[in-house]
């Protein structure tokens, strides 16, 4: 009897020990798995103007540490970034992967830290998950430890979708652009100025027919409904606008002769682009530069969704229980890219009634009325972005479209 018990008490001694034994190595394993894991430190950036909130984790379930740094100093980030690594136990030679959004610092961060040896992640902020309820709590704190979770949730457990990222320009791909976009600047403050020395003659009677013009003679000539001239003072303030509005067309002129410069020069390395797009009739130098500047001219884009993509002009359905409608393009996109191909796409109607495009805009829209060919005319500017896209990319010509006949 004692032996059967003796029997049996180690028969249950040494499974037990068996036992804790497989749960002692599936917890190593585990813990091994974890830390190697972990050997990656994450910080996201809430950018201010005066100063900026770090916040760092390694993982999920985890508080972030959070501090501040003054707005651009670098050296201080470096040594929160030590810090935060002694603080977590990971290794100082351990990765970083960081994220901040798109915004009034533009990509001069993305570079340094990709300099410093940091992935790095641009988020567009409108993709950027929130609260929907009508009032929200809402600090640099709570921002900075959102992004956190969205960073760790697509980088440690692949979530790709969680937000939308922004691909960073190199430094000359920036640049470039500069020039159409001062082009679009000077442009809308030349349309303002003109447009407040107008109002402002119109609280007098006043309507000038013709081109605006108030040199001295001019200005001089003028004459109130009772035929007394203009006040003086606002003579004084009509004379300080029309001389902006002079200097913003030298500034203009400016532009435009920079541009012709460049492309006689044929150093930069998109040129080729922007001289093909003007072969095609209906394509003038505004809506090539920006095309290709802005668009074309350094993107990798890959097939036609991601062109749509690019400029926001994207269908937005809505199709809940009952309740089916469209809700318009997108508009997440490029707004200079859009409202540049809406314009050209007008001028493609205009200028290449024998394409395939426009015989199909006609057949669809031209009918519907006004309102039809408004919205029509979007969609022909999404398939007319992408037909020059491929354009670009193989050489053809877009089915029916003519080219200019070369002096």
């Amino acid at each position: 009897m004692e032996n059967r018990k003796c029997g049996s008490f180690l028969l249950r001694f040494f499974k037990n020990f068996e036992t804790r034994r497989k749960n002692l190595n599936k917890k190593q394993t585990r813990n091994k798995e974890y830390s190697e894991a972990t050997q990656v430190l994450y910080l996201a950036f809430d950018l201010g103007a005066p100063n900026w909130k770090l916040a760092f984790s390694i993982g999920s379930g985890q508080k972030p540490r959070q501090r501040n740094v003054v707005a651009r100093d670098l050296a201080g980030l470096q040594k929160e970034i030590l810090k935060a690594k002694k603080r977590f136990g990971v290794a100082e030679e351990a990765a970083v992967v960081s994220c901040y959004e798109a915004g009034r610092d533009g990509f001069w961060l993305d570079r340094y830290l990709a300099c410093a040896g940091i992935k790095n992640l641009v988020v567009d902020s409108s993709s950027i998950e929130v609260n929907r309820r009508k009032r929200r709590a809402k600090t640099d704190k709570l921002d900075a430890a959102s992004l956190l979770r969205l960073l760790i949730r697509h980088h440690l457990h692949g979530e790709h979708k969680v937000w939308s990222l922004v691909r960073p320009p190199s430094p000359e791909e920036e640049d470039r652009r500069q020039l159409n976009r001062e082009r679009s600047t000077l442009k809308k403050e030349k349309e303002r100025t003109s447009s407040r020395i107008r109002g402002l003659l119109a609280t007098q009677g006043i309507r000038l027919s013709g081109p605006l013009d108030l040199s001295d003679r001019c200005l001089e000539s003028i004459r109130l409904w009772d035929g007394s001239r203009l006040p003086e003072r606002l003579k004084n303030r009509l004379r300080r606008e029309w001389k902006h509005l002079t200097f913003l067309k030298e500034q203009m002129a400016a532009v435009e002769q920079e541009g012709k410069g460049e492309l006689r020069r044929g150093e930069e390395p998109d040129l080729e682009k922007v001289e093909a797009l003007q072969k095609l009739r209906g394509i003038g130098p505004v809506g090539s530069w920006v095309l290709v500047r802005e668009m074309f001219g350094w993107r990798r884009l890959r097939n036609r969704r991601q062109v749509a993509s690019l400029a926001g002009l994207t269908p937005t359905p809505f199709n809940s229980g009952t309740s089916i409608h469209e809700q318009g393009i997108s508009k997440a996109g490029n707004r200079r890219i859009r409202a540049v191909a809406i314009e050209l796409a007008w001028c493609w109607v205009r200028f290449q009634p024998d394409s395939a495009l426009t015989r199909w805009y006609i057949q669809r829209f031209e009918e519907g009325g006004k309102r039809a060919r408004k919205v029509g005319i979007v969609a022909l500017a999404r398939r007319l972005l992408i037909e020059l896209w491929r354009f670009l990319e193989t050489g053809v010509v877009p089915e029916g479209a003519q080219l200019k006949v070369q002096a």
